[in-house]
């Protein structure tokens, strides 16, 4: 690390501050951002430095721009900076989906508030669907294994209706088998180990189930922060029975009207199940994960980033999760599309972004709100 930085730790805590708060688009605009900001206009982070963290945040689980976030304060400022850092980043969207939640548990009765989100529901079902377009696109390439992998997991999520987490871990072996030699595998396999599976169930009560839960959705999170809407659909909703299908794609729609990282819809959701305690816990139990794959491996990222073996396990992992998305379509899409309006908020918010590649999504996700509106029976 750089000893003689030219700013200041106060700094970049004042710019993470500001981007978690304004910072819309998803990990890809957030990450870009990240790099003409610290790299090309500040100067504070080089190239390098970046593309380490980049690989990083690509190669391990977690949501792709807290663990960017957190790597950029590891840089200069160590252990101290990532953990600031990172908390500068989450914090200001993790208040306003608190906010939401308690604004949403006062008033969801209200019929104005069940017609909003019965346009917004439709419109999140057109984002996710785009974004596992775009994903598959970015991430599998022409590779014949790995578009198989995502189908699996696609007609996997779709029949069963909840995610199978291990499925994960069977697409990065399967794909680092095909890609590389047999002997070379105990690498990556250490590298796709869920220590969320490793913890002893110890917790007892509510607060400690979700917990466990939480951090075993932060250990899955690979690449896109709406990979792990399948997982808190299958958890969430049909495994503890702590949120109805409409107050789930409430939660989704919820994180994409508010600025940072998309998983930080686990805090609207774990307010609905338990209050302010319930939101903490989620969030720092999918959380913690994501900073610990990113601070622990961090003084090694150079040396293994370009491990073949490692960066194929990834590859298959992120493969099976995007076909979890696509699954998560068909799930979801079940019970936001419920009629003709529905069904044509869902398609008019594809088409839109689809035509308009830098349309804002909260833009979508406000006029579908108005549409409901007008159209909600």
């Amino acid at each position: 690390m750089n000893e003689t930085p030219s700013y200041r730790l106060s700094n970049l805590l004042v710019y993470f501050l500001k981007l978690g708060t304004l910072g819309f688009g998803g990990p890809v605009a957030l990450v870009g951002a990240m790099e003409r900001d610290l790299v090309e206009m500040r100067h504070w982070i080089t190239p390098e430095e970046y593309n380490q963290g980049l690989s990083l945040a690509q190669l391990a689980p977690g949501p792709l721009a807290a663990q960017l976030s957190i790597y950029m304060g590891y840089v200069h400022y160590g252990l101290t900076g990532a953990t600031l850092t990172g908390l500068a980043f989450v914090l200001p969207s993790f208040l306003m989906v608190v906010g939401l939640g308690a604004l949403y548990l006062h008033f969801g009765g209200i019929a104005m508030i069940q017609a909003l989100f019965y346009g917004i529901g439709a419109a999140v079902i057109g984002i996710i669907a785009r974004s596992a377009h775009k994903l598959s696109q970015r991430t599998l390439g022409k590779d014949p294994a790995a578009w198989g992998i995502f189908v699996v997991a696609a007609v996997v999520t779709a029949l069963l209706e909840r995610e199978m987490v291990y499925l994960f871990l069977a697409g990065g072996v399967v794909l680092s088998l095909v890609r590389t030699h047999p002997w070379k595998q105990a690498s990556a396999g250490i590298m796709g180990v869920p220590f969320g599976f490793a913890v002893p169930s110890l917790a007892t009560g509510q607060l400690g189930t979700m917990g466990l839960f939480f951090a075993k959705a932060g250990a899955f999170v690979f690449g896109s922060g709406l990979a792990i809407v399948p997982f808190l659909h299958s958890g969430v909703v049909k495994e503890h029975h702590w949120l109805t299908e409409r107050q789930f794609l409430d939660a989704v729609a919820v994180a994409m009207i508010t600025p940072g990282p998309v998983v930080i819809t686990v805090g609207f959701i774990g307010y609905l199940v338990a209050g302010f305690p319930g939101a903490c816990v989620a969030a720092l139990g999918t959380f913690l994960p994501c900073y610990l794959f990113t601070v622990i491996p961090a003084p090694y990222v150079k040396k293994h980033s370009n491990n073949p073996s490692v960066k194929a396990f990834v590859d298959g992992v992120t493969a099976a999760a995007t076909g979890a998305i696509a699954g998560a379509v068909i799930v979801l899409g079940r019970r936001a599309i419920m009629d003709l309006p529905t069904a044509l908020i869902a398609l008019l918010s594809l088409l839109l972004l689809w035509r308009y590649k830098k349309l804002p999504e909260p833009w979508v996700i406000a006029g579908s709100g108005a549409l409901g509106l007008i159209f909600h029976p």
